[in-house]
């Protein structure tokens, strides 16, 4: 059956519904509508020629000269595309005149649209040919399907991507109703209809075959057959061209238009879980028939072919294999016997990059590297499954440290530690580096009996490997449980110890870091010579570029600014170390700054903002499983003088609205933007100068005065983000729009001059 037409044209009629892709139909029209080429291209399933068949059907009446479908898939020499092309456009044959110039006459004057259907293993014919007729037929429109692009002038590119999640669901119900008139999506089986759609990528072409076999298996087991999904996934429509019969045949069709070189960077690149970088690429999958600098043009050509995917994680620059193309291309890789040196070079690949980030730790680009490595956990969780030498599993937790426990993964870095350890108990270096860093981590979860039973281990295996810096490590380490335990004291000792251990060693910046720890306990134990240790230290890091112990120094330097009743410098002090926290996931730390700003905000008078704060910081305790008493119990006092502070000033149900809302910030990122954003309780402009802190105040006469906030910034020795926030609090407790009215309030408000004695 067809659809017919203007002057005798016809589209094939569907036979299911269409379902989805109402955004994607609207863009390919308007793209028609503006340009003479558009292709569209997506891997294998993804369902470029129904989406292709839908925009053409529904612009008809752009096309009053006809819509026409060349569908080239059994077309199998180059020179037949002509043929084809003329077949489905049905000129008269005038066999004096060549089959492009027939062609062209045929479509002389009438604004129509062609649309080739699979071309990507015909495409130089394909090309040629839509050169040729665009060139001569100027209201000729010409809708292609490819997995590759033609790569003509005035070609417009539009890549057709898997379902969404909630379109996916939806074609997967219409096409079981098909087949099982009785299936309907439950809250039972819902759950494992979500998980069935995203292990098929959102494939179309995958769904519908999962659909065919809803009439003899549950969803649920469907989806737990997926291991095998090409054999799974079978049965399709006996019309449907042979490679849309079967998923198999669907990616086979992909495989078969690679060259022999694409095909083994394609099998190698199905190593990687989760996606991959070009440096990755390069690193693992170049050598025996690969060159390194041929990985590059190689990935290209498999991008232009949509096997493999560009996309974005964390802002860099990412490529991926849909896990069906994945899947394929392990089978290929098992089958070329390629399958285990390949995964010990992933293995060593991510183990190099981890030792990468530690070398370089205490300076500029952390919180990069901190990116990196979660863009890359599923990367880093396979490696650390590689089998092989159990040293190398515990190397590789080892290397990970600041990923477990900087980056917010102290869960997953727990259980590979226990793991990695379980497996290699032999007294070896390796053992002994691993231990301080799996009872670091177990304090990072409020374990104290594990940390100590690791540390005791580390210093007993240190001293009989002569590792002495694994014994620095347990010194620090040992400092730090201390603290957490409230022997404040004993923590700075056994920090100091640390650092004059890595100094003896010949590691400076080691060293600093243990120096910005003695600084923190200082702090905290309120000892005077805390500003001096944390400034020496905090300048360090500065001059270095390191943030991450920065912040923790500024923090503690902002404590001891609050308990001596400096409360602007506290906030500027605690601000500046929540700025230097951007792009950190260290739930703990952050969630103690968060206190510390609470009860910061509270001595200010903003007593629902520090409701809000702490609620932030109460939602970050639990996604680790802890509190702030298993961290500082020395402190917990000073919470709940908060809470009491809080309900006091606005009562105890309007406290539990600000925790609420400051709850709903459960990341890190969005924590830190809630702390750092200026909403301050606003107070009318007469009764308002006393709301100003001192340092608000100073910023307020320095803006009168017509500086810059970058000019304030240096004047203070702030940073300018700091600066802002000031400005940006001034406003909203004033009720302000304009600097130019903080300019005006200021003058207005200051003190008289003193007049002579």
């Amino acid at each position: 059956m067809t659809v017919v037409t203007s002057q005798g044209a016809s589209l094939p009629a569907p036979l299911t519904s269409f379902v989805g892709r109402g955004r994607e139909q609207v863009e390919i029209r308007r793209r028609l509508g503006a340009v003479r080429l558009v292709t569209l291209t997506g891997a294998g399933g993804v369902g470029k020629t129904r989406l292709a068949l839908e925009a053409a059907a529904t612009s008809v009446r752009t096309f009053p000269g006809g819509v026409w479908l060349v569908d080239l898939a059994s077309v199998r020499e180059s020179s037949a595309v002509p043929g084809a092309v003329a077949a489905a456009l049905g000129p008269p044959d005038r066999g004096s005149l060549s089959v492009p110039v027939q062609l062209a006459n045929h479509l002389a004057g009438r604004r129509g649209l062609m649309v080739l259907d699979n071309c990507e293993h015909l495409v130089d014919a394909c090309a040629e040919l839509a050169r040729t007729l665009l060139s001569v037929v100027p209201e000729l429109h010409i809708l292609a399907t490819s997995r590759e692009t033609l790569g003509v002038t005035g070609e417009h590119i539009f890549d057709v991507a898997p379902l969404p999640p909630q379109e996916a669901i939806d074609l997967l119900r219409e096409r079981a109703v098909a087949v099982r008139s009785d299936f309907q999506i439950t809250d039972t089986n819902r759950a494992a209809v979500s998980r069935l759609c995203a292990d098929l990528d959102g494939l179309p072409l995958a769904i519908e075959l999962a659909a065919s076999r809803l009439r003899t298996l549950t969803v649920g087991q469907v989806a737990n057959r997926l291991e095998d999904r090409f054999t799974l996934l079978t049965g399709g429509c006996r019309a449907a061209r042979p490679h849309q019969r079967t998923l198999r045949a669907a990616i086979d069709w992909s495989w078969e238009l690679c060259t022999e070189t694409e095909q083994l960077l394609w099998s190698r690149l199905s190593v990687f879980a989760g996606g991959f970088t070009l440096d990755a690429a390069e690193g693992v999958c170049a050598g025996d028939d690969i060159a390194p600098g041929d990985v590059l043009d190689l990935l290209h050509r498999l991008i232009t072919q949509s096997v493999v995917l560009i996309t974005d994680t964390e802002g860099l620059p990412r490529y991926r294999l849909l896990e069906t193309i994945r899947q394929y291309g392990w089978e290929r890789l098992t089958a070329s016997g390629e399958q285990e040196r390949l995964l010990l070079r992933h293995r060593d690949f991510h183990l190099a990059l981890a030792q990468g980030v530690n070398g370089r730790w205490f300076g500029p680009g952390q919180a990069e590297d901190l990116a990196r490595l979660r863009a890359d956990h599923a990367n880093l969780l396979a490696a650390l499954d590689c089998e092989g030498d159990p040293r190398m599993r515990l190397m590789l937790a080892s290397a990970l440290r600041y990923h477990w426990c900087a980056g917010g993964f102290l869960g997953e870095g727990r259980r590979q530690f226990e793991r990695a350890l379980a497996a290699a108990p032999e007294r070896t270096p390796a053992r002994a580096w691993a231990l301080p860093f799996a009872a670091w981590v177990a304090q990072m979860q409020g374990d104290p009996t594990a940390a100590r039973r690791w540390l005791d281990e580390a210093d007993a295996l240190g001293e009989q490997l002569d590792e002495p810096a694994v014994r620095a490590w347990v010194l620090g380490l040992r400092g730090l449980a201390a603290q957490y335990r409230g022997r404040i004291e004993e923590a700075v000792s056994g920090y100091e110890e640390a650092a004059t251990a890595f100094t003896a060693l010949g590691d400076e910046l080691e060293a600093v870091s243990w120096l910005s720890a003695v600084a923190q306990a200082q702090a905290y134990a309120g000892q005077a010579r805390a500003v001096e240790t944390g400034r020496k230290a905090a300048a360090v890091a500065e001059a270095h570029g390191e943030r991450w112990g920065r912040a923790h120094v500024l923090r503690a330097m902002g404590y001891q600014a609050w308990v001596c009743g400096d409360v602007d410098t506290a906030g500027e002090l605690t601000r500046d170390a929540l700025e230097c926290m951007r792009g950190f996931n260290d739930y703990a730390a952050l969630g103690l700054t968060l206190e510390h700003l609470a009860w910061v905000t509270a001595s200010a008078g903003e007593h629902l903002r520090a409701g809000r704060l702490l609620g932030a910081a109460g939602t970050l305790w639990r996604h680790i499983g802890t509190s702030l008493s298993a961290f500082f119990p020395q402190v917990i006092g000073h919470h709940q003088r908060c809470e009491e502070a809080v309900v006091g000033a606005v009562g105890r149900a309007a406290y539990a609205r600000a925790l609420a809302e400051g709850a709903r910030h459960a990341a890190p990122a969005e924590a830190v933007d809630l702390a750092l954003s200026a909403t301050g309780e606003p107070a009318t402009p007469a009764a308002s100068s006393g709301r100003l802190t001192r340092r608000e105040r100073e910023v307020a006469e320095l803006v009168a005065k017509g500086l810059s906030n970058k000019q304030i910034a240096s004047a203070f020795g702030r940073s300018p983000r700091t600066v802002d926030n000031h400005v940006q609090n001034i406003l909203a407790k004033l009720g302000f729009a304009s600097r130019s009215q903080i300019a005006t309030w200021s003058t207005a408000n200051q003190p008289p001059p003193s007049g002579p004695e």
